[in-house]
């Protein structure tokens, strides 16, 4: 077996279970606020704070943005040639009746998650810029990152695909912006 069919078999096996599955109550609450918040209220409540931590804060917005951007268009760029289907295309999770953005009909494909990539990506500067921040700002992307994976949203290497390359993404633009 090829290394991509051991991981679409991984991703395969991982979505059936979760579909299946009945996550407590408190994990269920976390999961859908988490992607709700990586559905643009994360974004707008770090613009506010990092708009009001003075003359570092706008340089990390400004350096937030560009990696926002080029994990956007690296985002376009993948899904729009791999074209995976998303796992709650097949079945819907048992515990969640969670559909993928509407207002986004381009970003109907998995492969990678927009939601994990841009968490990264824009985490990743956020917590090198502010390290006493960066164990909650990557815990916030990582559960933003799962929430994927646990509502049917995203494969699991949908996720980790995106988590990757957006934190490549937001060191690079951290080096090279806020060094």
């Amino acid at each position: 077996m090829s290394v991509l069919g051991y991981v679409l078999a991984s991703d395969d096996r991982l979505s059936g279970r979760l579909l299946a599955w009945r996550p407590p109550r408190w994990l269920r609450f976390w999961m859908l606020s988490a992607t709700r918040l990586g559905d643009g209220w994360l974004w707008a409540v770090t613009v506010v704070a990092l708009l009001a931590s003075g003359n570092r804060g706008l340089q990390v917005l400004g350096a937030g943005v560009v990696a926002a951007a080029i994990a956007n268009a690296f985002l376009v760029f993948v899904k729009g040639r791999v074209r995976r289907p998303r796992p709650c295309e097949r079945a819907k999770p048992a515990a969640f009746d969670v559909e993928p953005l509407a207002w986004f009909p381009g970003d109907r494909f998995s492969f990678p998650s927009g939601h994990a990539l841009n968490s990264f990506a824009i985490g990743t500067v956020v917590a090198l810029a502010f390290p006493f921040l960066a164990l909650p700002v990557l815990a916030v992307a990582a559960s933003v990152a799962a929430s994927r994976v646990v509502l049917g949203l995203h494969w699991l290497s949908d996720v980790i695909a995106g988590a990757i390359v957006g934190a490549l993404i937001g060191a690079g633009v951290f080096v090279a912006f806020l060094r």
